[in-house]
């Protein structure tokens, strides 16, 4: 374990797992959370109308695992794909859900198609503990096989990193979350709520409603660990209601984070890439170098 987490305590954290048709993949998933270097977890697998064996899987590891329980969501988003036939769901019902059914101190998320490796819950509760904050982030880097049932070395990475070149701190985080932030929710949240997203989007009008669509949330949304009492203020929302959506159109995480953010003005975002993430192309923060490469 982590020399980081030496004079921390031990609270209790609950792991939120949406997952729709993800047999090949929510396997890998899963042990990544199981495996985890941080022991007091619990994993809460909601399968998201799944038509594939992905909820066959997640309930074999169940009879294995005291600490895992999987549930399945009683009906179907009927609005989960646009005209284009795009998913803009993006398991926020299943997030909700899953939310609803926790029993940890603190709550966080694992997509089940992408990985964990296996010191990322703890590293992140030890940057809550160290500087009490109730929103703690960090970051990705790119799924590769060979890192999957890894660590990252962090300790040397800490130790030889300035704090400002290693966080990015509350008040950084704010201020973006204001600039992202359009006028009319601002201002006028009700014709926010009443206008139809495909509407807000158009380019004459996204600016008012949304300010800056393209700066993404600091480090990986997706696994945002957060202090449980904050989602009887704050869950996923479906997209008329978010406010800061993605350029993409979904942005359920974009969306979450800097709602908490605007809440708390605690949080903090970590630059340590400890989510491996499926996906192509790079991290935006261009991980190079032996000393982010999970052992």
């Amino acid at each position: 374990m982590s020399t980081i987490l030496n004079s921390y305590t031990n609270d209790a954290i609950s792991v939120v797992m949406p997952a729709r048709n993800a047999e090949k993949t929510i396997e890998e998933a899963i042990t990544s959370i199981v495996c985890q270097t941080y022991k007091n977890l619990e994993l809460i697998v909601v399968d998201d109308n799944s038509q594939d064996k992905t909820l066959e899987i997640a309930k074999h590891f169940a009879i294995d695992n005291s600490n895992v329980s999987v549930f399945q969501l009683p009906e179907d988003d009927l609005d989960r794909f646009d005209k284009n036939n795009t998913d803009i769901n993006a398991g926020w019902i299943a997030r909700n859900y899953g939310i609803e059914r926790i029993s940890g101190d603190w709550i966080t998320f694992q997509d089940a198609d992408d990985v964990s490796l296996l010191n990322r819950i703890e590293v992140q509760y030890s940057f809550a503990c160290k500087y009490q904050s109730s929103h703690v982030c960090i970051d990705w880097q790119k799924y590769f096989s060979q890192y999957v049932g890894k660590i990252l070395n962090v300790d040397p990475i800490i130790n030889n990193t300035e704090e400002e070149d290693l966080l990015t701190d509350s008040r950084e985080i704010v201020d973006l979350s204001v600039r992202c932030k359009g006028i009319v929710p601002t201002y006028l949240r009700w014709i926010h709520d009443n206008v139809p997203h495909n509407l807000k989007t158009r380019r004459i009008l996204n600016r008012i409603f949304f300010g800056d669509l393209q700066t993404p949330y600091p480090g990986a949304g997706n696994c945002t660990l957060i202090r449980a009492g904050i989602t009887q203020d704050i869950l996923f929302r479906p997209l008329n209601g978010r406010v800061w959506p993605s350029l993409r159109g979904r942005g359920a995480d974009r969306d979450f984070n800097f709602n908490v953010a605007q809440l708390v003005g605690d949080s903090i975002s970590v630059k340590l890439p400890m989510y491996l993430w499926r996906i192509e192309g790079e991290n935006n923060a261009n991980y190079i170098g032996s000393k982010f490469i999970p052992v």
